[in-house]
């Protein structure tokens, strides 16, 4: 059987030693984890973390670096390939409301968030904070997004 695995980002954001998670409903529980989500039909994985960051907290988020893929089977069978990415966040953005499920947006230091772990969505939410704060950070170059020859402009 072939594996056909949900592809999603993640955004790690660091500010002041304490990092960005959103509080949301998930599999009737509420939980923390990243601003993350499922990459959309024609979007690029920087494109995908970018818009999920804006849903998810409010924040534009720009993209500095890879710090990790994940290949993760969760509960119920289903494997997901995430891409986490760290970055920093501007100013919130007036008027933007977040998706449905967001319950809140906070500042969690490490150590919070391994005290709250039994809260954490998944074990990728301290492994990708874990690699961030060990130094891992690979350049965004490191992604292609390969588009379709009929997507593409003449004389590419």
């Amino acid at each position: 059987m072939a594996l056909k695995p949900d592809v999603t980002v993640a955004a790690i954001v660091e500010r002041d030693g304490r990092f960005l998670v959103v509080q949301e409903r998930a599999a009737r529980r509420v939980v923390l984890n990243q601003p993350a989500g499922h990459l959309e039909e024609g979007e690029s994985l920087l494109q995908a973390v970018v818009r999920e960051t804006l849903e998810e907290t409010g924040y534009p988020f720009v993209p500095q670096a890879v710090t990790g893929l994940y290949l993760w089977r969760g509960p119920g069978e289903r494997t997901f390939l995430r891409v986490a990415f760290a970055g920093s966040v501007g100013d919130r953005v007036d008027g933007v409301s977040l998706d449905r499920g967001i319950i809140r947006t906070a500042w969690i230091s490490r150590e919070q968030l391994r005290e709250r772990e039994t809260e954490l969505r998944s074990p990728l939410v301290l492994q990708c904070i874990d690699d961030y704060l060990r130094g891992a950070r690979y350049p965004l170059e490191l992604l292609n997004h390969v588009l379709p020859a009929s997507a593409q402009a003449p004389g590419n």
